[in-house]
């Protein structure tokens, strides 16, 4: 019996081990954990149990291809599926949220060939799948989050009349004004992960001094968002949020130090990740403004994630005709 077993392991039928433990991926989802903490404090228990599925269904899908073939799941499945989970509005429907991840991971990572082979970022695809496809779950069931000592901790969910259509940059584009404090601390409407700006900044700095993301592609987003806002805010354009509403508000942090920074659909030369992470943080600014979608991020990842060959490849012809010169 246990010679049959190792000819089965040999010939792709059983992996040797379920898991590929890649500590880098290990410290993202470290990372990660402040917002997922933040999520149930501000809208309750059922964010964590939904951020759970999608975890559970991100490994079910990747493994569905890996093991039959004999290769570990890896553990950037667990980075995907924690940021889908926490990029979704908290009045998802766990089926919506499910569906999300399983194409997500499907069509965005492994039908190129798995881990290290994928162009688009698969938590990404995931969400631009679902946010298309049902609009309203996605963009106009917000709610108001829970408050108090112990928050969500000790609730499934905040009360029915909590509902609400509007996040603060939508306040925004209604011509009113939503006060820093709020944004910065995270007691507001918005996507599960995501509005608590304090603790972004903290997992996000972990993981940059940690070495699991490339600092100049969250450096360089954070300068396109902030030139962009500074330059339309100061050309008279309208509905122009400054700099420091532009940062806080939405999606902006948390994409800039989660998404940007996807080691496998970012740049790898150091010339490129500057360029790519200064144009998606100017994208987004640009696509908040005139686009029918208040946030952005999600799309300026998808569309710089298609010229990254390119822009690597660009880069390294460039250097070795300056040393050939």
């Amino acid at each position: 019996m246990q010679e049959r077993g190792a000819e089965e392991i040999k010939k792709g039928a059983i992996p040797e081990k379920l898991f590929l433990i890649q500590p880098m991926m290990i410290r993202v989802c470290y990372g990660l954990i402040p917002c997922l903490m933040a999520s149930v404090y501000f809208f309750g228990l059922r964010s964590l149990v939904l951020t759970a599925l999608v975890l559970v269904f991100g490994i079910a899908s990747e493994g569905a291809f890996t093991l039959p073939r004999g290769k570990p799941i890896t553990s950037a499945v667990f980075v995907s599926s924690l940021i889908l989970g926490l990029s979704l509005p908290p009045t998802i429907p766990f089926w919506i949220a499910i569906t999300g991840i399983v194409f997500g991971i499907v069509f965005g990572k492994m039908v190129f060939g798995g881990f290290g082979r994928n162009v688009f970022n698969p938590a990404m695809v995931g969400r631009c799948f679902i946010y298309i496809t049902f609009p309203i779950a996605m963009t106009n069931r917000w709610v108001e989050p829970l408050g108090g000592k112990y928050g969500g901790f000790t609730e499934w969910f905040p009360p029915i009349d909590a509902l609400t259509g509007a996040t603060p940059l939508e306040v925004f584009r209604a011509g009113e004004d939503f006060p820093l404090a709020r944004l910065f601390m995270g007691n507001t409407s918005g996507s599960l992960g995501e509005t608590c700006a304090w603790l972004i900044l903290l997992g996000g700095v972990y993981i940059i001094i940690k070495k699991s993301a490339p600092w100049r592609l969250a450096v360089s987003c954070l300068l396109g968002g902030v030139s962009f806002s500074f330059v339309l805010g100061h050309a008279g354009i309208s509905l122009v949020p400054d700099p420091l509403f532009s940062m806080l508000s939405g999606s902006f942090l948390f994409g800039t130090f989660f998404v940007v920074t996807e080691p496998i659909s970012g740049p790898k030369t150091e010339a490129a990740q500057w360029i790519y992470g200064f144009i998606i943080g100017g994208l987004t600014i640009v696509l908040r403004r005139y686009s029918n979608f208040s946030e952005g991020i999600m799309f300026a990842v998808l569309f710089m994630n298609m010229f990254v060959p390119v822009m690597d490849m660009a880069v390294r012809e460039w250097k070795g005709r300056g040393k050939r010169v």
